[in-house]
């Protein structure tokens, strides 16, 4: 991961207007539908994926799901839920999840901010962490939506690491 520095300007209780100074730093696309939701067209290794942010001011929350530029066809759908089960053993933070309306699957994250602001760290880490999972785990659903193959077998494929140089 690549460090990135992000100037605090401003106090505000809104996390997502820190959310908004870092994307300027990193130059991605973004659009603040209002006070409590942005987008992000975020240039992974795969593919771009579409980021959603939402505030909530009554829970403190601050809500991201990070989702692919695929779809899971209806007779897939089983097979990528078992994925989704084994991948989410994988997990330190975040979880995947298929949404149903689009049928994309997509990497979702909440944090509980209580009584505090967030840190220009957290927000850092929150995006690369979302973004690194989604790159780390791709193949996977590839394997499985496309190629065929089990969630067993795509996991494998998918974490395996080379060795050597060609």
């Amino acid at each position: 991961m690549t460090a990135t520095a992000i100037r605090v300007e401003e106090t505000s209780a809104n996390p997502l207007d820190m959310v908004e100074q870092f994307l300027s730093v990193k130059d991605w696309v973004f659009d603040r539908r209002g006070e409590d939701e942005m987008v992000v067209e975020v240039p992974s290794q795969w593919c771009t994926l579409g980021l959603f942010l939402a505030w909530s001011e009554e829970l403190s929350a601050l809500h991201l799901s990070c989702a692919f530029d695929m779809r899971v066809p209806d007779g897939r759908r089983s097979s990528v839920f078992e994925l989704l089960a084994h991948l989410n053993e994988r997990l330190w933070l975040g979880h995947f999840a298929l949404w149903s309306d689009e049928g994309s699957p997509m990497f979702r994250h909440t944090v509980l901010l209580s009584d505090r602001r967030i840190a220009p760290e957290e927000v850092r880490d929150l995006m690369e962490i979302a973004v690194s999972e989604c790159d780390r785990f791709y193949p996977a659903f590839q394997f499985v939506i496309w190629g065929g193959k089990s969630p067993a077998e795509a996991i494998a494929a998918a974490m395996l690491d080379t060795v050597g140089e060609a």
